[in-house]
Order: C-alpha cells, then structure tokens, then sequence
C-alpha cells in the first residue's frame, strides 16, 4: 500500500517530466527487405555552430502581460544569438483570425519554420496543419492544438504540475496539521490551464490530508488579484497557507494583504516572476516561495526550430531526431535557490 509520502513523491516525479519524448522514426525498410541507408540527421555535438541560412517565422500573444511579455523578448533575444537564423516577427495579438493570417503569410513567404504560441489552440490547427503540408515545420509553444499534425514540435509548460509543486511545498512546510486551512487564488476559472493548476494543486493536498477551504478566482491582473483577495481575507479570518496561480496578479494580492494588515500565513506565487523572486530573497513578505512556468518557451522554439530546420539533432540525446513533444518541469524557487533562476525570470 503506498503512504502519503511515496503517493506525493510518485505524484510530483509524474508532473515534474523534463523531457515527453515521441519521437519521429524516419528509417525505412525497401521492398527487398534489407534497411535502406538511414537519412535522419546524426546526433550533434555542435549545434551552436553557424550553419545554413534560415528564415524562422514567429507568431506570439500580445504583451499585455508580464508573463506574454518575456515570451516574446526572449524569443527575439535566442533568434539574435545565432547569425545563420533571419526570425520574421508577426505583431502579436489576441485575434484568432488575425494570427491565421500570419501564419498564412509565412507559408506564402516560404520561411524555413514557424514557432507559433497560438492564442486559440484549436482556432490555429488547420492553419497549422496547411504549414506542415507545405513542408514547413510548426513548432507549437504552450498553447496545444487539437491535432498532433498541426506541428512538428510542441513546447509545453507543466500546469498540473506546478499545482503539484505547490501543494507539495505546502504540505511540507506545514507537517501534520489536518486542520491547516488552505487558500487558492486561481487565475481565470475558464481556463483549462487554471483547470490543471487546481487539480495538481487538490490532489498534491489530498496526498498529506489537506484541501483547500477557501478558493476565489481572479483575472491575471493586478486589479482583478487585488479585489479576488480582499473578498478572500473578508471570508477567511484565519488561513495558514495561500497559492497564488500567478505572480503578476500577485502584485495586487500582495497589496491586499498589506492593506489587510495579515501576516499569520505564508504564501506560494506562482510562474515565477524577477520582482516574486526578489521579493523571496528578501524575506520582506509573506511571499515564502513562487513555483516556475517557464516564460522561455518560445526561445526554446526558436532553437528548436533551428536545429528541424538545418536538419540537426539534439546533442545531449542519442535519438537522432529532435523530440517531437517536451514538456517543461514547474521547480519550486525558495531563498534557498532563487539564484539559480532569478536569471531567466520575467519582470512582472
């Protein structure tokens, strides 16, 4: 029978995945029976070395948002790191129709790839699937379209899992407490991405015999954090933990808190924010800790669609093929760490 604590450990090692890989098989067999030669690209120890010429075409989210924000700068920032990559930027937007017409203008272009964060999965598929029949590879960031035709490579964030990597930092700061009261502050309830968040973060707490007692749902914005937490403290007057989903509406739930004048708990943030992160190292809050989802996903595209486009591997694997799906892990930044990831973080 398993315990809790292996129940959580097989929990947080089922979310906490770095790398999904399914990857494409090219070989071939002919009619005779014997293997014929293997084209596939060689694994690459030298992936950072100019190579052929390139054209990416990038597609991302309008920056209304820290988070979307950084996806976009660092997409752009990988894409100047390497002189063989010319990267095509659409202006980004949050109209459906709008990036179909893009990514149409792409293939009409003839780019060599796309790295697309669709802002509707499933309203982009059949655009991306035509850029696939066209002979040019889609590498799909965060957002999944409904068909895996649609893209060569998809690039993934762990929403379950950093539901579970804040449960479980919760459950581990407050040991056997089956009275702990827990709070969530979701982000936009509609969502399945807040959806995944919940349910990581619900089954983390079941595995120590905990639930969460009061959940509100805020919009992804200062304000909407600032007003959905001031209606939770209303509710709650006593609360031993919080997660936030997010840390730019954390800083309005920040201020929310200080307006309240509450400091019994500690709170978890959540994606991973520099001014979260700075806030952590400082020790001047109630912010104990945040959980990342990697706002360098798309550069992470743009990589990998270099490396499809010149027919490269990845050189710290033996499969000759790039991996067809990698989802990000969601680590718990502390004080203890929040060196380590500090660098890479978005500003809010």
């Amino acid at each position: 029978m398993l315990t809790p604590r292996s129940t959580r450990r097989r929990l947080v090692a089922a979310s906490g995945t770095a790398l999904v890989v399914a990857a494409l098989i090219t070989g071939c067999t002919s009619g005779g029976g014997d293997t014929a030669t293997n084209t596939a690209p060689a694994n690459n120890t030298e992936n950072e070395e100019t190579g052929e010429n390139i054209r990416i075409g990038f597609s991302g989210p309008a920056a209304d948002h820290g988070w979307l924000g950084a996806i976009n700068s660092a997409a752009i920032a990988e894409a100047e790191k390497y002189p063989d990559v010319e990267l095509i930027v659409a202006e980004g937007t949050n109209d459906a129709n709008l990036q179909i017409s893009q990514v149409e203008t792409f293939i009409n272009d003839g780019v060599d790839a796309i790295v697309l964060l669709p802002t509707d999965g499933a309203a982009l598929t059949d655009v991306a699937i035509s850029a696939m029949e066209a002979g040019i590879p889609v590498i799909n960031v965060d957002r999944e379209f409904s068909s895996t035709f649609a893209a060569r490579v998809t690039v993934l964030g762990d929403n379950y899992g950093m539901g579970v990597s804040a449960g479980t930092y919760i459950c581990e700061q407050l040991g056997d407490n089956p009275d702990a009261v827990i709070a969530e502050i979701a982000g936009i309830d509609s969502l399945p991405l807040t959806q995944d968040r919940s349910r990581g973060f619900a089954d983390a707490l079941d595995d120590c015999g905990l639930e969460v007692s009061n959940r509100v749902a805020a919009d992804f914005t200062v304000q909407g954090g600032e007003a959905a937490t001031s209606q939770l403290l209303q509710a709650a007057p006593q609360i031993d933990a919080i997660w936030n989903h997010d840390d730019d509406q954390g800083i309005g739930v920040l201020a929310a808190i200080d307006a309240a004048g509450r400091d019994e708990f500690f709170m978890v943030g959540g994606a991973g924010s520099a001014n979260a992160m700075r806030s952590i190292e400082a020790g001047d809050s109630v912010l104990q800790a945040t959980v990342i989802y990697p706002s360098t996903q798309a550069a992470d595209g743009i990589r990998l669609a270099r490396l499809v486009a010149q027919n490269k591997s990845m050189g710290d694997l033996v499969e000759v093929e790039v991996p067809s799906r990698i989802v990000l892990n969601a680590p718990v930044v502390t004080a203890d760490n929040v060196e380590q990831y500090l660098p890479t973080a978005f500003e809010s």
